[in-house]
């Protein structure tokens, strides 16, 4: 495997960004998006949460092939310690370490930032289909996240219903 950087995204990582991100938007019940957002939306997105949350990129050969970023758990201030995390990979990159990698570099720079817990939304189903597999279950839990809630039949994409489940993990104790 080619070594994997990890570095800040910026506003013009956003076309790659995007195309990595459309995949699973068409194709995948892991996002609850029905179209793509169009480039100037997603330039956006990254804007608006780059004024207060960490974005990172992971290159391989200066080519971006998974990102990561945090965003808000919570609107009312009481919750300025936590934050929910998203993370997409290239689907020709999975399984190669880079996951691992932008949550490791995500959580040791919201630690410093005062972050204490982490949040990540999960879509699941009792049986596995062709737009929705285990394997994000299976990462976050590798990871030390662990299962709090869980939303039945919330999400209806593919004429189908999904599940959502609240994972959680203290990075930092209070």
């Amino acid at each position: 495997m080619k070594d994997i950087t990890i570095r800040p995204a910026t506003v013009d990582d956003a076309e790659s960004i995007l195309e990595i991100y459309a995949y699973y938007v068409l194709n995948t019940a892991i996002s609850f998006e029905y179209t793509v957002p169009t480039l100037d939306e997603f330039k956006y997105r990254i804007r608006k949460t780059l004024e207060k949350y960490p974005y990172y990129a992971a290159l391989i050969d200066n080519k971006i092939v998974g990102y990561a970023y945090a965003s808000p758990f919570g609107e009312r201030e009481a919750y300025k310690y936590s934050v929910e995390l998203s993370i997409y990979i290239d689907k020709d990159y999975k399984r190669k370490g880079i996951g691992s990698l932008l949550y490791d570099t995500l959580e040791q720079k919201l630690k410093t930032n005062g972050i204490t817990n982490v949040y990540a939304l999960v879509a699941t189903q009792e049986k596995e289909d062709k737009y929705l597999n285990i394997d994000s279950e299976k990462f976050h839990k590798s990871l030390g996240f662990k299962q709090i809630g869980k939303c039945s039949k919330c999400g209806y994409k593919f004429n189908r219903w999904y599940d959502v489940i609240y994972t959680e993990k203290v990075i930092k104790e209070q």
